[in-house]
């Protein structure tokens, strides 16, 4: 090997181990990149749910009918079309597991406050959206669909009190039908997979740093990494459902592609959305039209 004058590396000495530095560097982040978006790859759980292409997003619902969204009218409705339903729980206040989509009641009630200031009880009371319908418990939605079509529950959680997951898969044991959970909270999958590894499990994905708030902002460094599926490590999901105008997303396609997991495109609002969808995801939550 030759050196230089005083035993220095030659340039091109230099210059191929810069190069084989940085290439190591690239190779062990990628590894380090795959491995935090894999989902689960071992002992999956049955798929057979998913022989269901269509869930019905909050049920069949119109807002402006008598079947408005995650009410027991619009789980009916699904029913009788043969569509799977995707539904939202959120615990009350005095920790009963209510089917509601918002953290706040405003849009779909009128009322001040959060779900989980109201007693089970006082939600009983309160009107959807002007119509006749209320908001129903997670039990009073499951004896509507009694396992005639398969359900997406999607656990609302903001935190990591793990107590809605406790409480709604004490009501989900005594269930008969199919269902799988979801969230957008990776400790809430993190909590099933370590204590019902059984039950099917999504990871709830969005473009969260096209969200105003998130811009400029602190939360952009958590936007991303929830974005790009970064704490899939510790969820280890079984599928990833993700907006699906942005099914660009490589870490979403990554997933379905490289590892084999199923993708769920939310929320499909028209015939052409579910024709560009049909590419790149295998489910398909939907409101706003009926697919033929």
């Amino acid at each position: 090997m030759h050196r230089g004058s005083e035993g220095e590396p030659l340039p091109g000495e230099v210059k191929v181990s810069v190069v084989l530095k940085v290439m190591i560097i690239v190779i062990a982040a990628a590894v380090l990149y795959l491995y935090a978006i894999m989902p689960r790859l071992f002992h999956r759980p049955d798929f057979s749910i998913f022989k269901t292409k269509l869930f019905a997003h909050r049920g069949l619902f119109d807002n402006a009918s008598d079947a408005p969204e995650n009410s027991q009218a619009a789980f009916r409705k699904a029913v009788g079309k043969g569509f799977g339903i995707e539904l939202d729980v959120h615990l009350s206040r005095d920790g009963i597991p209510v089917v509601f989509h918002d953290f706040k009641l405003k849009r779909m009630t009128g009322l001040t406050g959060n779900v989980e200031d109201y007693t089970a009880a006082d939600l009983a009371g309160v009107r959807l959206a002007g119509s006749g319908e209320t908001i129903p418990t997670l039990e009073e939605a499951l004896s509507v669909v009694q396992g005639k079509v398969p359900l997406i529950i999607e656990i609302k959680s903001e935190n990591l009190n793990m107590d809605i997951c406790r409480r709604t898969d004490d009501i989900l044991r005594r269930y008969q039908g199919q269902y799988c959970i979801e969230s957008f909270n990776p400790f809430v999958l993190l909590w099933y997979r370590m204590n019902r590894r059984g039950v099917l499990r999504g990871q709830l994905s969005d473009h969260f740093t096209g969200y105003p708030e998130n811009r400029h902002s602190v939360r952009m460094g958590p936007a991303l990494i929830l974005q790009n599926l970064l704490l899939d490590f510790l969820s280890r999901p079984d599928f990833v459902a993700y907006n699906c105008k942005y099914q660009g997303n490589l870490s979403r396609r990554l997933c379905r592609r490289l590892f084999g997991g199923r993708a769920a495109a939310w929320v499909v609002q028209s015939r052409e959305q579910l024709r560009k969808a049909s590419r790149n995801f295998d489910i398909f939550i939907f409101d706003s039209f009926i697919p033929q």
